[in-house]
């Protein structure tokens, strides 16, 4: 169990993370989104940004933060960085490596003043390797291990946005990373240096991948596989309306629902693993989706065990009555934004405002 270092600023704050103080250097992508995160959960983060920044405090990314401007190429900025970190648990980053040492902030100067802050490194291709110095963004990081490859149609592989490496493959990596080495610290009494890398990231969230290439249930090429579009029964299509919904029907017992709501009385249509058979019945099932429209399918569909649901746009997803029941999206500032996740029974997250603060203010509240 976490032993929470002081109470001092968990007085206006929920969440499990309450009482936790954790210095964040301004950024963009990854390290942000892990931090609101972490805000959102009730940690206290104070994002140091450059002078003139004039950040959104109205930011989705940037809600729950205590922002402060300072130079960081002046010594004396820096002087008060390192008391500020002095009783910090926990520092985010997402520079290249070794912009930290050069401004006198590295690991070694850091950790020597305060032994137990867990100091996180969010960066693309990781500390160490031969592109470590190197530029690139998110594209780029899940091209090396395999993951966009695997994404798209045919012709050529699809960007899957910027989710799966800055997001996935980054900031929830560095989440949990920076979360279990503050577990561990409140064990041993020492920090460390969390390196959590996009490529790394993205590699593991391929795990599954590489192990049904082992056993053979997966193959080299997009829509060849049940989970890449390949196979009828799981796949997206596009409604008489020209929205789309998704279908994902692949235990014997919801491919038989799909069947019977959707009226797949063809006898073609039982040959449902048979990979040779999958173009052919997903012509046939595009012809049949294309017969009514997205309202109508989700009349038929939706709330059984088809595993079926429509296809909805940024817009169109805050007024889904599931996604309303469940207040998964909220109005703050005129902005719709997504709740904090995941929820918590008895410490539950909430959303706060960004502020302006004084780094000599928060230094001394610090050393309470």
């Amino acid at each position: 169990m976490l032993d929470k270092p002081s109470a001092q600023s968990a007085a206006r704050t929920s969440g499990p993370l309450a009482g936790f103080r954790i210095v964040e250097f301004a950024g963009i992508g990854p390290g942000p989104f892990a931090c609101m995160m972490l805000a959102d959960m009730g940690a206290e983060v104070v994002t140091l940004d450059r002078v003139g920044a004039k950040k959104n405090l109205k930011s989705v990314a940037g809600r729950g933060r205590k922002v402060v401007e300072l130079d960081l190429k002046d010594k004396a900025a820096v002087a008060q960085v390192l008391d500020l970190l002095a009783n910090a648990d926990a520092l985010i980053e997402g520079f290249r490596p070794g912009v930290m040492e050069r401004l006198g902030l590295g690991p070694d100067v850091v950790m020597a003043r305060n032994p137990r802050l867990v100091f996180g490194r969010m960066t693309g291709w990781g500390q160490e390797g031969p592109l470590a110095h190197a530029a690139g963004h998110d594209i780029n990081y899940i091209s090396v291990t395999g993951a966009l490859a695997a994404i798209g149609t045919k012709e050529k592989p699809v960007p899957p946005l910027n989710l799966v490496g800055d997001f996935g493959g980054g900031a929830l990596y560095l989440v949990v990373g920076v979360l279990a080495a503050l577990l561990e610290a409140s064990k041993s009494g020492k920090g460390q240096v969390v390196d959590a890398a996009m490529c790394d990231g993205a590699a593991s969230l391929m795990s599954m991948f590489f192990d049904m290439t082992a056993i053979g249930r997966w193959v080299e090429g997009r829509e060849q596989n049940f989970l890449d579009g390949g196979a009828h029964f799981y796949g997206i299509y596009e409604c008489s309306c020209g929205n789309f919904i998704s279908i994902g029907s692949i235990e014997p017992q919801f491919y038989a629902l799909l069947r019977q709501h959707a009226a797949l009385t063809d006898a073609d249509f039982d040959a449902q693993m048979d990979r040779k058979a999958w173009p052919g019945l997903k012509d046939k099932l595009t012809k049949v989706f294309k017969s009514k429209s997205r309202e109508d399918w989700c009349k038929i569909m939706e709330g059984t065990d088809i595993c079926f649901a429509p296809i909805l746009t940024m817009a169109e997803a805050p007024k889904h009555p599931h996604n309303a029941a469940r207040n998964i999206f909220v109005e703050r500032h005129g902005v719709t934004q997504p709740a904090p996740a995941p929820r918590f029974s008895r410490t539950p997250s909430a959303i706060r405002d960004a502020e302006k603060a004084e780094i000599a203010e928060l230094t001394s509240a610090w050393k309470r």
